[in-house]
């Protein structure tokens, strides 16, 4: 017989900031919900301290990403893991909720599974097995009871490829859906004069030195047709001396903002972007901004993702819509007259700013969960449902 006064313990184990993140809505879902005290437990960064959480130690021991960075702290990661199936040998929580960073969390809960083989195990976030190593999804099996998704059409790909009972919790950006749309002033300001273009480089180093030039050129024969052109580039904070640099060297002017209000603000704002691959371009889409997509990788790379890459785009809208609505240049492809081409239809205005407009107002409905439920509840009702009863 359980006893409805003694805490749950749940134990949430996340590897970077943006699993942080996720952790910290989770956890105020899971008060919310659960008719029991709770007591949490395992790792977490600053977003999960802030709602009351003490982490084993720092997340910024095992945030590493790339070959290279993970070799070069190998030591540290292992011995990491090893103190996290510890603590979760120790505590004997009722569930272990797994928070993205496969390199580290599937490390510790299949470590986990060996030795604790009846204690539910849930991963908050798939993988891209559906766009390269698509094995990974059976290999999951073992270890892992339940994937909570963020994209609606992971749960089918982990179907087709054997994985995990998977669910689709919703994603978080559709609870920020007021930050991106635009209030009557700023959908008039989409269609003023001149029209304001969105450059958007990438949040890693690597991306943005191999786009920053390409953009650039790609600005100045944007102006040479229009003329004058309202652009604005969200600088990562990280990386903000690196892009001023670089934007200098541009002969268009581009006006450099810092900080997600300022992007935010810029999204509401503008008539089209030029963006590298990832997730910004689903907040682009959330916000209604027609946009063209490039990406460039070194030489190495390129010949690895021909080898893995299983999928037919790496836009997400795309991905989504399963049309390929967005533009993507990808590798030679990512040239400033043909990225020039695909822009200048987004900012004149025609059939094809039309086509990506009727494209991005299908996201909403593919994307919201059913009663307007957040995905931080979703998500905390599924690991509620899945807990070990004590």
């Amino acid at each position: 017989m359980s006893d409805k006064t003694a805490p749950r313990k749940i134990w949430l184990v996340a590897g970077e900031d943006s699993g942080d993140q996720l952790g910290a809505k989770l956890m105020r879902g899971l008060r919310d919900l659960s008719d029991r005290p709770i007591r949490f437990g395992g790792v977490g960064g600053e977003a999960m301290t802030e709602q009351g959480f003490t982490s084993l130690f720092p997340i910024d021991d095992v945030a590493v990403m790339g070959y290279l960075p993970v070799a070069a702290r190998l030591r540290t990661l292992l011995r990491r893991i090893r103190q996290t199936v510890r603590d979760v040998m120790d505590a004997r929580p009722d569930i272990l909720v797994i928070i993205d960073s496969p390199g580290f969390t599937h490390a510790v809960a299949s470590r986990v599974r060996k030795r604790m083989p009846d204690l539910p195990i849930v991963d908050y976030v798939s993988p891209s097995v559906w766009a390269w190593r698509p094995w990974r999804a059976a290999k999951m099996r073992p270890f892992i009871d339940h994937v909570l998704a963020l994209l609606p059409f992971e749960p089918e790909a982990h179907r087709r490829l054997g994985g995990p009972a998977c669910t689709y919790v919703g994603h978080p950006l559709i609870e920020r859906l007021e930050e991106l749309r635009p209030d009557a002033r700023e959908a008039q300001a989409r269609a003023a004069t001149p029209p304001t273009l969105v450059i958007l480089p990438g949040s890693r180093r690597s991306e943005i030195e191999r786009l920053m030039p390409v953009f650039g050129a790609t600005l100045g024969q944007l102006r040479k047709r229009f003329g004058e052109i309202e652009a604005v580039l969200p600088a990562v904070t990280r990386h903000r001396a690196l892009i001023e640099r670089l934007a200098r060297a541009w002969d268009a002017p581009v006006r450099l903002v810092h900080g997600e209000a300022a992007k935010h603000e810029a999204f509401r704002r503008a008539r089209a972007a030029l963006a590298a691959s990832g997730t910004v371009t689903l907040e682009l889409a959330l916000a209604g901004v027609p946009m063209v997509v490039a990406y460039k990788v070194s030489r190495i790379e390129e010949a690895v993702a021909r080898r893995l890459i299983q999928v037919p785009t790496i836009v997400l809208p795309n991905l989504i819509l399963a049309q390929n609505a967005m533009p993507e240049f990808i590798q030679a492809d990512c040239t400033a007259q043909r990225l020039v081409e695909a822009l200048a239809p987004l900012l004149a205005g025609g059939p094809a700013r039309d086509a990506q407009i009727e494209a991005l107002s299908r996201i909403d409905g593919l994307m919201r969960l059913p009663g307007g439920e957040e995905p931080s509840r979703r998500a905390a009702r599924i690991v509620l449902g899945a807990t070990r009863v004590t």
